[in-house]
């Protein structure tokens, strides 16, 4: 099944052929090795990841293909995947993948799902190389298309979908959705299904089509409940939940959301626990209960475990809201760019929450005055005049209160808050209930006429 590697060819560029022509060899014999777990035992004891990586490419040269061999060949697989992994070798990962074509043939089609999940889950394990997985999963598309693997082709393409939308390729992820959630239904694939329709929520929810984003979700969730669903998706799919109660401003809802999936994932120890929470402190601040985020913290179910940036970044915005204090606001969200700015999510709603806590400052601000500088309030708020005043001239138009600005003399003039006179709207329902006796009339002569 594979080539036998010739000595002269070996020592002349010290490469090994078949699977491992891109491998330089550190240690090699001019032949492959047995299939055995003596050749694994021999690969693990290797003192050099490339020592170990050579003899494993050199068991997978063997040719047989009998029931026992091809058990080792699997494990070996598993093994050469996890050290190109470590050694950052996404290249040859994705060699290897092209390679093992003829071996798939020999072992049943699962177990060829399973694998080639593996090594694309390890090239995704190594940084920088999305451009490469969305390389490698439409290869590997075209390849289960030729082959008629659906099962596996399904899986790929809902993988490809997850990177283009990474890359923000939206109309590219999108178009592939919708083809492959028609073809998953007809196939009645329910655990799929809920991958596929979570995807698209996240898509939608991306392109900020909440009413799309909602009914993928509440299809996710149909689907979901007629199966049984691993942990860490209830996780993914209460997590979306609480994401989009938070963009409908329903933070109450939200927070019980995030609190389900912060169980879920705290359960299994998942790293997205601390993004669950993370989102749960937030929706406690956008409620003005920033007191409560203390108390959260301080749990024994939380305690050191989940202490890191994402925690004190959430920490110094609570403790900025509750002192009412820009300034303080302002060197969390600087001091905490990654956490805070870099999360869509979370900056977001911190932008709402920011211009409420600028809104609320100023009115504090200018309540004592009828006439003032806008240097002097900026001064008194420690922020930019230019900002300030283009804040206050958005206030003005939104009848946050009554004023106007006076930009020659550089000054704010606040009007008394007009008095409303009670005779206009008692004038205007009179009017009104006119109107409907005269109607009522008009139908009466209507029906005694005829």
């Amino acid at each position: 099944m594979y080539p036998v590697i010739d000595s002269d060819n070996d020592s002349e560029d010290g490469r090994i052929g078949g699977f491992a022509k891109n491998l330089k060899a550190v240690t090699m014999s001019s032949s492959y090795l047995p299939a055995t777990t003596e050749s694994l035992d021999q690969a693990q004891e290797a003192k050099k990841p490339s020592e170990a990586i050579s003899i494993l490419y050199r068991v997978l040269e063997n040719p047989s293909s009998s029931a026992e061999a091809l058990r080792i060949k699997e494990k070996a697989i598993s093994n050469l995947a996890d050290l190109l992994r470590e050694e950052n070798r996404a290249e040859e990962l994705r060699s290897l993948l092209t390679q093992l074509r003829p071996f798939f043939s020999l072992i049943p089609k699962a177990k060829t799902a399973k694998i080639v999940r593996s090594i694309i889950d390890a090239v995704a394990k190594i940084p920088n190389t999305s451009d490469l997985q969305i390389s490698l999963c439409k290869e590997m598309v075209q390849w289960t298309r030729t082959e008629k693997r659906t099962f596996l082709r399904q899986r790929v393409e809902a993988r490809l979908a997850s990177l283009l939308m990474e890359s923000k390729e939206y109309s590219e992820a999108l178009a592939l959705l919708s083809s492959l959630i028609k073809e998953v239904r007809r196939l009645d694939d329910k655990l799929l299904l809920v991958d596929i329709e979570l995807l698209e929520s996240k898509l939608h929810f991306s392109l900020r089509n909440l009413p799309k984003a909602k009914a993928a979700l509440t299809a996710a969730r149909t689907a979901a409940n007629a199966i049984y669903v691993p942990p860490d998706q209830q996780g993914t799919i209460d997590l979306q939940s609480g994401i989009l109660h938070a963009e409908e401003k329903d933070y109450k809802t939200a927070y019980s959301y995030f609190y389900e999936a912060f169980e879920g994932f705290n359960a299994l120890e998942d790293p997205r626990a601390v993004y669950s929470l993370k989102y749960m402190l937030l929706c406690k601040i956008m409620v003005s209960q920033a007191d409560d985020v203390a108390g959260i913290l301080s749990s024994t179910k939380v305690g050191l475990q989940y202490q890191g940036p994402e925690v004190d970044a959430m920490k110094a915005v609570a403790h900025a809201h509750a002192q009412r204090s820009l300034r303080l606001f302002e060197t969390a969200l600087r001091d905490f760019k990654a956490q805070l700015e870099e999360d869509p999510i979370v900056h977001r709603h911190l932008s709402s929450l920011y211009d409420t806590l600028l809104e609320q400052n100023l009115c504090r601000l200018i309540e004592p005055f009828s006439r003032v500088e806008i240097a002097h309030i900026a001064e008194l708020i420690e922020l930019p005049v230019d900002h300030v005043e283009k804040k206050l001239s958005q206030m003005i138009l939104d009848k946050k209160f009554a004023g106007t600005l006076d930009q020659g003399a550089g000054c704010l003039i606040i009007f008394d808050d007009p008095k409303t006179d009670a005779i206009y709207p008692a004038t205007l329902e009179t009017i009104s209930n006119i109107g409907k006796v005269v109607d009522s009339l008009y139908v009466r002569s209507a029906k005694i006429m005829a």
